[in-house]
């Protein structure tokens, strides 16, 4: 549940300068094949792009979650949230 709604008590801030080119591949190939094993590296992309929110880098790091379609860190850089 987590992985698909976040916190439901925080709206969740997203910048549009984080969606590079880079973060949006990423998330986009993710999405596509449904594989989420580069979580961690979208979380360094996110970073490099001037992401300081920790919610945000902490859940793409977070290797104890099993990340679906319907991620809420991937749908917000694809701009489906």
């Amino acid at each position: 549940m987590r992985d698909i709604f976040g916190n439901p008590f925080r709206p969740e801030i997203f910048s549009p300068s984080w969606r590079t080119s880079d973060s949006i591949a990423l998330a986009s190939q993710m999405y596509a094949s449904r594989d989420f094993s580069a979580m961690p590296i979208l979380a360094d992309a996110l970073q490099d792009a001037g992401c300081d929110r920790a919610d945000i880098l902490d859940h793409c790091r977070d290797t104890s979650l099993m990340h679906v379609r319907g991620c809420w860190v991937v749908d917000l850089v694809l701009g489906k949230k």
